[in-house]
């Protein structure tokens, strides 16, 4: 069962994550607002209430988990979001992620291949709190062909190479951020979509991410 309130102890505990992340190295205010403002104990069990501020993964089911706030806070500075801009997330999960980019301004498509999971969205009353993002059933690996071009694709999964389809559907100038690598740990990486449809690839640093799955799980 999923907790309701945001009592004035959850706010001080998300207060006491944005410190712990500022800290890290996290200095787009952008970020640290929104994830100030959104009750992360929303989206796990009520079981988790006391440990959802704390800057740690948690499970979701479907052997999937909500990122570490400082993960979601570290690629969503990557991606340098402005209001307005169409950004496609693959893979969905808890819909934290793209809770945090539509609450900086983006107007957020978001994909999910777990079926249970996409279905556990639907059902979420917190999130028909957040118009700008549309949900979809469906392989992250295809994106979203009908509402390209986007300008920007966030990956909250280890592809173990740059999906050629997504980088399709990148508008010119449009950025890429994505956990690079088939083992264990991942390099975050950058990815500039350049005039002659080029890229252009900046290394950050190194994360843990479940693997990028082709294809849609009933």
């Amino acid at each position: 069962m999923r907790p309701i309130e945001d009592t004035y102890r959850h706010k001080g505990l998300r207060n006491k994550l944005v410190d712990t992340i500022r800290e890290k190295g996290i200095t787009d205010q952008k970020v640290l607002q929104a994830i100030s403002g959104i009750p992360r104990h929303f989206f796990l069990d009520s079981a988790f209430d006391e440990l959802a501020y704390e800057d740690r993964a948690f499970p979701i089911g479907e052997e999937q988990t909500i990122s570490q706030p400082y993960t979601v806070a570290y690629q969503s500075q990557l991606l340098e979001v402005k209001p307005f801009e169409k950004i496609l997330e693959v893979g969905t999960g808890s819909a934290y992620q793209a809770c945090v980019l539509a609450t900086m301004g983006a107007q957020v498509f978001t994909i999910e291949r777990q079926r249970k999971l996409f279905d556990n969205n639907k059902q979420f009353q917190h999130l028909q709190k957040y118009p700008s993002i549309k949900f979809f059933y469906g392989d992250g690996y295809e994106g979203l062909p009908t509402f390209a071009p986007f300008d920007k694709v966030i990956i909250t999964a280890a592809a173990p190479t740059i999906p050629s389809k997504l980088i399709d559907q990148l508008k010119t100038g449009g950025m890429m951020v994505i956990p690079l690598g088939a083992g264990e740990v991942q390099q975050m990486m950058r990815i500039t979509k350049l005039e002659n449809g080029t890229v252009q690839e900046e290394v950050f640093d190194h994360f843990s991410f479940v693997p990028m799955v082709v294809g849609k799980k009933n």
